[in-house]
C-alpha cells in the first residue's frame, strides 16, 4: 500500500513538470514561426515598396527624357525659322515681293503670326500676318515700338545675330488672349546695318505645332517663367492620381523660358511581379544560407591564421624597437619589457618581470626619490605629463645614463585601467651632441667678439684721443701753475686751480679706463651662467662700444627703458653680444648719405600689457634702407651676408642665443622707413 501511494505521488509531481517542458517547447516553436512570418512579411512589404520606387523612377526618367526631346525639337524649329527669314532677303527684293514671300512662310510655319521688315530706326517698311489668326495689330513705327522690341533689337545689333524678347500678352478678338514673343534679326551687309526682320511667335502655337503629338496626347506641356507662372499650356486632361513633372531650361539669346512637362499615372502595378520576386528571393535565401556556412568556416580559419600572424608581427615589431617599453600593473609590478629595454639597462627579462619597487636599475642615491614618485603615480592622483620627463637609470655595471620617460595609463579592451605603459629613450648621445653644440656655440661667440674688437680698433683710438689730449692739457697747465720760476708762482689761489686741473685729469683717465675695460670685458670668455641682470646693466655694458661707431657714422642713439621692469634672467655675456650685433647692424643700415637724420632707438618694456608678464621685450629700431623680401627669407641663414666684409654669423648666432633662453627673435618693417628687430628674454618673477 505504501509503495502504491509513493508511486502515485511521484506521478503527480512529474505531471506539472511535463506540462512545463511542453509549454516551453511550444513557446519556442511558435516564437520561431512568428519570427519567420514577421521576416517574410517584412520582405514582401520591402519588395512592394522597392518595386513601386523602381517603377516611379522609370516613369520620372521617361518624363525627363521627353522634356529634353521637346526642347530640342523647339530649338531646331526656331533655328530653321531664322534661316527661312534670312532667305526672305535674298536677291534684294522690293516691298511687294518681300510681303509675298513672308505670306508664304507664314502659311508654312503656323507658330509665326506676324513678320515685319523694319529699317534701322525700327520703322515698319513691310509686314505680313498669319492667315490662321485674326489679330488687331496696332500700327507700330520706330518711335512707338515697345521697349522689349527695342531691347531685343539692340541686343541683336550687339550680337550680330538673332535676339528674342521676353513674352507679353496679346488680346484676341474673341475676348481671349495669347502670350507672344518676338524675334529680332539684324540685316547686315558688309558689316553695315540695313534694317531688322521682326517675327512674332505665339507660344501656344509653338507648343501645339512643334511638340510631338504623342506627348500632347498623354502629357501636359507648358511654358513657364522662373517663378512658375504658366504662359502657355497644351496637352491631355489629368488621368491618374500621381503626377510626375520635369523642367527643362529653354534659353534663347536675350530671353529664357522653362518648358514644363506633367504626366499623370495610376498607382504602380507592382503586384504581378511580387510572386516572381518572392520565389526568387526564397531560392536565393537557401543558397545564401549554405554559402554563409561555408564562408563562416573559412572566415574562422582565416581569423585564426591572421591572429597568429598578427601576434608574430607584433612580437617582431617589439623586438626590433629601439625604444624601451615597460608595462606595470596597478601595484607597480613589472608585467612586460621588450628586448630594447633589457639591452638599455643590462638586465634580462627574467630578472625584471615580476619585480616591484625598488627596481634594480634605479641608482641607489635616487632610490628614495623614485620610490616617493612611484607611490604618487600608483595612487592615481597624478597623471604623468604627455611631453614626458627626464630621469637617470643605472646599468648592470653601475654606469648611469639619462633617459626620457613617457608614461600613459594602460587601458584594456573593456575600458578599465589595468596599469601603466611606459616608453624610454636613452638620451645620453643626445646630451653629448648638445654639449658639443654648446661648446661650438661658445667658440663662435668668442670668434665673433674678436672680429668685432678688430673692427673697433680704429674707433677705439679715435675715442681715446679725446681723454688723452685733455689729460695732457690739464697736466701742462698744472705744471705751469706749480713752476716756481714762473711769474705765476704758486699762491694759495693758484693751488685751487691746480686741484681742479688734477681732478679733471683723474676724470679723463677714468673715462679712458672705462672704454678700455668695456672692450676687455666684452672679449673675455667667461662661463655661461643664468643670473638676474637689470636691463640697464645690459645696455651700460655695450653702450660705450655702440657710441664709438655711432659717433663715426653720426648716429643719434636713444635709450628708452620702461620704469619698474624686473630683472632679466639670462647669460649677460651672450645677451650683450646680441644687443651689440643688432645695434651695429642697425647703424650700418643707415650708412647712406641720403638718410638724415640717423636715429638708433633701443627700447625695453614688458612683452605683454600686464605688469606680471614673465618676459621682457628688447627692440632695436633704425631708419635705414630696410630689408627686401628676398633677403628676409635668408636673413638668419648661417654664412649668408649682404656685406662684403661680413661673416654671415651675426644674426644666426643672435637667434640661437635668444632661443637658448626660450625667447623669440624676429624683425618687422618700420614706418615710414627702416627695420625693427625684437627679441624676448625671461624675466625674474615679481613678488606680489
Amino acid at each position: 500500500m505504501d509503495n502504491v501511494n509513493q508511486a502515485s505521488t511521484t506521478d503527480e509531481d512529474a505531471q506539472p513538470q511535463w506540462y512545463l517542458q511542453r509549454w516551453h517547447s511550444a513557446w519556442r516553436r511558435w516564437s520561431l514561426w512568428t519570427l519567420l512570418v514577421a521576416l517574410v512579411g517584412s520582405m514582401l512589404i520591402t519588395l512592394v515598396w522597392l518595386a513601386g520606387r523602381y517603377e516611379a523612377s522609370q516613369v520620372q526618367a521617361r518624363v525627363e527624357r521627353d522634356a529634353a526631346d521637346a526642347v530640342a525639337d523647339i530649338r531646331l524649329a526656331f533655328a530653321h525659322n531664322v534661316q527661312s527669314m534670312q532667305l526672305l532677303q535674298s536677291g534684294d527684293p522690293d516691298l511687294t515681293s518681300w510681303e509675298t514671300r513672308a505670306t508664304e512662310l507664314l502659311n508654312v510655319r503656323r507658330e509665326l503670326v506676324r513678320l515685319e521688315w523694319r529699317d534701322p530706326q525700327l520703322k515698319v517698311r513691310a509686314h505680313a500676318e498669319s492667315p490662321f489668326r485674326s489679330i488687331n495689330w496696332d500700327s507700330v513705327d520706330g518711335s512707338s515700338a515697345h521697349s522689349d522690341l527695342n531691347l531685343s533689337c539692340t541686343n541683336a545689333r550687339r550680337l550680330g545675330g538673332p535676339s528674342y524678347s521676353s513674352s507679353y500678352f496679346q488680346p484676341l478678338p474673341n475676348g481671349m488672349g495669347s502670350e507672344m514673343m518676338e524675334l529680332c534679326l539684324p540685316l547686315l551687309h558688309d558689316g553695315n546695318l540695313r534694317g531688322f526682320l521682326v517675327a512674332t511667335y505665339s507660344l501656344q502655337t509653338v507648343l501645339v505645332d512643334l511638340v510631338a503629338p504623342s506627348l500632347q496626347r498623354g502629357q501636359e506641356v507648358s511654358f513657364t517663367e522662373a517663378d512658375g507662372t504658366r504662359l502657355a499650356v497644351v496637352g491631355a486632361t489629368r488621368r491618374g492620381t500621381r503626377m510626375f513633372s520635369a523642367h527643362q531650361l529653354f534659353d534663347l539669346p536675350g530671353s529664357t523660358l522653362i518648358l514644363r512637362l506633367d504626366s499623370w499615372h495610376a498607382a504602380p502595378s507592382v503586384f504581378p511581379n511580387v510572386l516572381t520576386a518572392l520565389v526568387t528571393a526564397m531560392s536565393i535565401a537557401l543558397v545564401t544560407v549554405l554559402i554563409v556556412l561555408v564562408r563562416d568556416n573559412r572566415r574562422r580559419l582565416r581569423a585564426e591564421r591572421d591572429l597568429g600572424e598578427a601576434l608574430a608581427f607584433r612580437k617582431a615589431m617589439e623586438d626590433s624597437q629601439v625604444t624601451g617599453l615597460r608595462a606595470r600593473d596597478l601595484d607597480g609590478r613589472i608585467t612586460y619589457v621588450n628586448p630594447a629595454f633589457c639591452e638599455m639597462v643590462g638586465f634580462p627579462a627574467g630578472e625584471l618581470i615580476g619585480r616591484t619597487n625598488p627596481l634594480p636599475y634605479w641608482p641607489p642615491e635616487y632610490a628614495e626619490q623614485y620610490l616617493a614618485r612611484q607611490v604618487v603615480r600608483m595612487s592615481g592622483n597624478h597623471v604623468p605629463p604627455r611631453e614626458g620627463y627626464e630621469s637617470v637609470f643605472m646599468r648592470r655595471d653601475g654606469t648611469r645614463f639619462p633617459v626620457m620617460i613617457y608614461e600613459a595609463p594602460l587601458i584594456n579592451a573593456q575600458g578599465m585601467h589595468t596599469g601603466w605603459m611606459g616608453s624610454f629613450l636613452d638620451v645620453s648621445e643626445q646630451r653629448r651632441v648638445e654639449e658639443i653644440s654648446r661648446t661650438t656655440q661658445e667658440r663662435l661667440q668668442a670668434t665673433a667678439r674678436l672680429a668685432t674688437v678688430g673692427e673697433m680698433a680704429s674707433l677705439l683710438s679715435h675715442e681715446l684721443n679725446q681723454p688723452l689730449a685733455a689729460i695732457s692739457s690739464y697736466a701742462t697747465g698744472s705744471l705751469n701753475l706749480l713752476d716756481a720760476d714762473s711769474p705765476h708762482a704758486p699762491q694759495r689761489d693758484n693751488l685751487l686751480d691746480v686741484r681742479v686741473g688734477i681732478q679733471r685729469i683723474a676724470q679723463q683717465a677714468e673715462r679712458a679706463g672705462r672704454v678700455i675695460k668695456s672692450v676687455h670685458d666684452f672679449i673675455r670668455r667667461r662661463e655661461q651662467s643664468r643670473e638676474p641682470v637689470p636691463a640697464q646693466a645690459l645696455l651700460d655694458a655695450v653702450l660705450p662700444i655702440i657710441r664709438l661707431q655711432a659717433r663715426k657714422l653720426y648716429v643719434d642713439v636713444r635709450i628708452d627703458i620702461e620704469p619698474g621692469l624686473p630683472e632679466a634672467v639670462c647669460d649677460r655675456t651672450m645677451v650683450e653680444q646680441v644687443l651689440l650685433n643688432l645695434a651695429r647692424n642697425g647703424m650700418q643700415a643707415m650708412d647712406d648719405a641720403r638718410i638724415h637724420p640717423r636715429i638708433l632707438e633701443i627700447r625695453v618694456r614688458f612683452a605683454a600689457s600686464n605688469a606680471q608678464s614673465k618676459w621682457l621685450e628688447f627692440s632695436v629700431s633704425d631708419n635705414g634702407v630696410g630689408i627686401s623680401a628676398d633677403v628676409a627669407e635668408r636673413l638668419f641663414t648661417p654664412f649668408y651676408t649682404t656685406r662684403e666684409e661680413g661673416m654671415g654669423l651675426g644674426l644666426s648666432l643672435c637667434r640661437t642665443v635668444v632661443e637658448q633662453h626660450g625667447g623669440f627673435l624676429g624683425h618687422a618693417s618700420r614706418e615710414p622707413r627702416g627695420t625693427v628687430f625684437t627679441f624676448t628674454l625671461p624675466a625674474q618673477p615679481i613678488e606680489v
